[in-house]
């Protein structure tokens, strides 16, 4: 009884399985889209001519590489939005059959101590961009999201922290391997969290949901 008023217990194994899946998804169209940029080339004699600019290669290499870049922040945010709504889906389902109030005291603490290093890592992560360090992005996101786990899970079940722990050692071993942002991301966003649903379900929800 104690354990169901101080944590949030309800958190499916589903949710870490749908989410990795929408993880992985996003980081396959993200691929797709780097892999067409790289074909192409930037600002190559293939591509038509723009009136009005002295260096017409220049601008054409700047239109292919915002337009590059508007591509893999749509796919990140719509990646996002599905791996939440989906998490949070199958998180409601669970508390329905577990009797537990979704919104509590134990899941309100959970959400601000996740929340506060998530908004600190994503206003950083802003100020990353504007500076122009992309290659930062991917690491970021890794490290900010493992100390919002770690931070949090003292209010869920424990498990959680071992996930922050692992997205937090792949965070910073992709800062010495930066070119590979996009496969760290799929590992730690991707198959960390399908590996940890599956070990959940398995775990809490196999006999008795």
């Amino acid at each position: 009884m104690m354990e169901r008023s101080s944590r949030f217990i309800s958190l499916s194994g589903w949710s870490g399985i749908a989410a990795g899946g929408c993880a992985l998804s996003g980081a396959w169209f993200g691929q797709r889209a780097l892999s067409y940029a790289t074909q192409s080339g930037f600002g190559d004699n293939r591509s038509p001519p723009v009136s009005g600019y002295r260096d017409q290669n220049v601008l054409r290499e700047a239109i292919s590489y915002t337009s590059l870049i508007g591509q893999l922040i749509f796919i990140a945010v719509f990646t996002f939005i599905a791996a939440f709504v989906l998490a949070f889906l199958f998180t409601w389902i669970r508390s329905k059959k577990q009797k537990i109030p979704l919104f509590g005291s134990a899941s309100y603490r959970l959400m601000l101590n996740v929340l506060i290093p998530m908004i600190a890592g994503g206003l950083f992560l802003v100020r990353v961009l504007q500076l122009g360090y992309w290659e930062l992005i991917a690491p970021g996101c890794l490290i900010f999201y493992g100390l919002a786990l770690v931070n949090g899970a003292k209010y869920t079940l424990g498990e959680v922290r071992y996930l922050g722990y692992a997205q937090l050692l792949l965070g910073i071993i992709n800062l010495w391997f930066v070119g590979y942002g996009l496969y760290f991301w799929a590992v730690g966003f991707g198959i960390m969290h399908i590996i940890y649903g599956l070990l959940m379900w398995w775990k809490y929800e196999r006999n008795n949901g």
